[in-house]
């Protein structure tokens, strides 16, 4: 049965970048009902046992068109705000270095740089979606986005795997920044991790 990230941080600890309520709501409101919700489909569709990444990978292999779409959606859904919850701390690592550093700037030319593609990839998703640094095995990194709960890996089928994530549903920010999106993605920088992001990436080698 797949559960929620437990969160390392109260819900208040990453004001005044991301509010008490919103945090509240998109953790026990919006992720719980996907992580439920995809747990149910997961036993319809008798894959239990698979990993997340496995059956977000392989959803050509479900025929039901029904039952893809609510393992897409609510795999997606599940998968990616775990993401986004885990790559986020108070007072985590605001830069990153090692192996994923070097590749940042050969890649990129700069840190600064590659915020600034994930910015404009997050703030110009029409509509619901996210914004993503993925890895391949080889350790290429790409930025790219998404509509709704997509990812990099229904996208890739699993040849690429997300390491960072912008959500831009208007959920994640609407209560605190209203119609600013923009404003939103820049105060998000404040919070996400680069400590948890290097093991993700090393981890994908």
């Amino acid at each position: 049965m797949f559960e929620q990230v437990k969160l390392k941080y109260n819900f208040n600890e990453l004001e005044p970048y991301i509010d008490e309520l919103t945090m509240i709501t998109h953790y026990t409101k919006h992720h719980a009902a996907y992580t439920n919700n995809f747990n149910a489909a997961v036993e319809k569709a008798n894959l239990t046992g698979k990993s997340t990444e496995e059956i977000l990978a392989n959803l050509d292999m479900v025929k039901d068109e029904g039952l893809k779409a609510q393992l897409k959606n609510n795999g997606g859904g599940y998968y990616n705000h775990n993401l986004y919850f885990a790559t986020m701390a108070p007072n985590g690592k605001h830069a990153p270095e090692g192996k994923l550093g070097d590749k940042i700037v050969s890649t990129f030319g700069s840190f600064e740089v590659l915020k600034e593609k994930l910015s404009q990839a997050a703030s110009t998703r029409f509509g619901s979606g996210w914004a993503w640094l993925s890895v391949d095995k080889k350790g290429n990194l790409q930025v790219t986005s998404s509509s709704n709960q997509d990812n990099p890996i229904t996208e890739s089928k699993g040849e690429w795997m997300p390491i960072v994530g912008i959500d831009v549903w208007e959920h994640a920010y609407y209560l605190k920044y209203k119609n600013l999106r923009g404003d939103y993605i820049k105060e998000l920088f404040n919070v996400i991790d680069w400590n948890e992001v290097e093991k993700l990436y090393n981890k994908a080698l």
